[in-house]
């Protein structure tokens, strides 16, 4: 079936009509189309640039789990989804058709009781990681995650994972074999030596500091801010009483958390929005991160850019031209004014199908 929908396309901001034939979006005239979508707003598919399918409130969750969330990020437009890290394989859900597309990045990398117990793969000694990273370079889309920093108990507080040389030498493996790499820091002392490393991309960030900001800035390193876990972080603090240090220090890094996004954004790095779906944080939140990026800093325009045509080019997805897959959404109302209006998507279109 031919369809055809008319709107204005954000974020150009002009009336246009599109047309769908077998999965892909004509910007030419196509006889005998099925018009689905008449008046209102039209935005490339929404993108979670951090989510994890496959990993729920106590671990490791089924493949009939696996898809249940990822329909909940469907259903709230996000059409496109960054998976960082995973205990399952989740290849099958990329196979189904009615499913948001899933850019993998294999499991986590960290070290023993350094993460999350069971969910990452748990690396000896640190000079393993760069056969480590080669290794789920090759088992993913094209994306490692590593554990950048995390409670050390020996000091009660955040402290590095990794060598500076060991994150040089893996970063540099997995670059070689055309993946990009991203790591999960909440503090500030893991960040120079990643982002020095020439790390992709940082998860959460929120130890950045002026120095860490201006470079990667200067480099083009991507954030990823996370928003609405970072507000979980009061809830960590206060059952880390045996860690008083830590405690004080998740606090603080609460505390400054948004003045830390608007400041990455004002130097000019390259922010994305993510909602660390999974485990303590829903699926299907996507429109409370991009309104919490909107608050941050970023205004509401840029804020839904992040979440849909400039990260969906950041992870190399069309927009909306000629050939490109077709994954809209069409709004009745202009979530340029109002980013309630993402709540209620009047039409989305994945894979070329109109979606109930």
């Amino acid at each position: 079936m031919t369809l055809h929908l008319r709107g204005v396309l954000l974020p150009e901001g002009e009336q246009r009509d599109l047309w769908v034939v077998n999965g892909r979006i004509r910007t030419t005239p196509v006889p005998n189309a099925e018009t689905v979508f008449d008046g209102g707003f039209l935005l490339p598919g929404l993108v979670d640039a951090h989510c994890h399918v496959g990993l729920g409130a106590s671990g490791a969750v089924s493949i009939d789990e696996a898809a249940r969330q990822a329909e909940a990020d469907r259903d709230a437009g996000a059409l496109l989804l960054r998976d960082c890290g995973s205990p399952i394989d989740t290849r099958p859900l990329q196979e189904r058709s009615d499913l948001p597309r899933i850019v993998r990045a294999g499991r986590h990398l960290s070290r023993p009781k350094r993460y999350i117990r069971e969910l990452g793969l748990e690396l000896d000694d640190p000079a393993l990681l760069p056969d480590a990273v080669a290794e789920q370079a090759a088992n993913s889309d094209g994306w490692v995650k590593i554990v950048g920093d995390w409670i050390d108990r020996s000091v009660g507080d955040l402290a590095p994972l990794w060598p500076d040389d060991v994150l040089v030498t893996a970063i540099d493996a997995a670059h070689r074999a055309g993946a990009r790499v991203t790591a999960h820091v909440f503090g500030e002392n893991a960040l120079p030596g990643l982002i020095n490393a020439g790390i992709d991309c940082i998860e959460h960030g929120t130890g950045l500091t002026d120095d860490t900001i201006a470079e990667m800035a200067r480099r083009g390193t991507a954030l990823v801010p996370t928003l609405i876990n970072t507000d979980n972080f009061p809830d960590i603090a206060d059952g880390a009483d045996r860690y008083p240090t830590y405690a004080k220090h998740m606090r603080s890094l609460y505390a400054r958390s948004k003045e830390t996004v608007a400041a990455a954004v004002e130097a000019g790095v390259p922010v994305y929005a993510g909602t660390d779906a999974g485990g303590g944080i829903t699926h299907g939140r996507i429109v409370d991160e991009i309104a919490a990026l909107a608050a941050a800093g970023l205004g509401a325009e840029r804020a839904l850019g992040a979440a849909s045509w400039a990260a969906r080019q950041w992870l190399g997805w069309s927009g909306v031209n000629d050939g490109a897959p077709a994954d809209l959404i069409g709004y009745r109302a202009d979530p340029r004014s109002d980013l309630d209006a993402l709540r209620t998507p009047s039409r989305i279109v994945l894979r070329g199908v109109v979606l109930a």
